[in-house]
């Protein structure tokens, strides 16, 4: 569920990002639905962009054999441009989104789209590893093996909670350890 909360987040903050550029680059009118159409383009990406990619991939790749290297890469922007026109025709009809001229409106903030959507390949490892710690501290969690010992049990045998911690650090039980001595 975090994974998804994460990804989510960041995506929609990114994508509200290109939204407002978009806006400005173009007559496109975006202002306060920004937040609303954000969200629309963000269950987009995540949830229909992958099977239109899919879709028109394997329609492309139909005639592979038969393009030039050239040939191959001018297809995979036209795969890709058609499955950012999708998603911007979808984002503009269920926001409040206007657009102006075919040009401006149409055919510009889907290039605008690829461009948002190659810088966010490139920074998406890292965008999700800060918004997973802002999660994890407004949740008040600890990322998974930040903390391997964990809380200390309050009675026990201090030998084997040596033992324990020892083991907690390399994985490996006393027996383990001594065969790979052995080695």
């Amino acid at each position: 569920m975090k994974t998804w909360v994460v990804r989510f987040v960041s995506l929609l903050v990114f994508n509200i990002a290109v939204l407002l550029v978009i806006g400005f680059l173009t007559p496109a009118r975006v202002g306060w639905a920004a937040l609303w159409a954000g969200i629309v383009l963000t269950a987009i990406v995540i949830w229909i962009k992958p099977l239109l990619s899919r879709w028109f991939g394997g329609m492309a790749a139909r005639s592979a054999d038969r393009r030039t290297r050239v040939g191959e890469k001018v297809a995979e922007f036209f795969v890709a441009f058609a499955v950012a026109f999708l998603v911007w025709i979808a984002t503009v009809l269920f926001t409040g989104v206007s657009i102006g001229g075919w040009f401006w409106g149409w055919i510009l903030p889907p290039v605008l789209l690829i461009i948002g959507w190659a810088i966010y390949d490139v920074i998406d490892d890292r965008v999700e590893a800060q918004a997973g710690a802002l999660y994890d501290r407004a949740t008040r969690t600890k990322a998974a093996g930040a903390d391997a010992t964990g809380p200390r049990p309050p009675f026990g045998d201090s030998r084997t909670t040596a033992q324990g911690r020892k083991e907690l650090r390399d994985g490996l039980t006393d027996e383990q350890r001594r065969m790979l001595d052995e080695l």
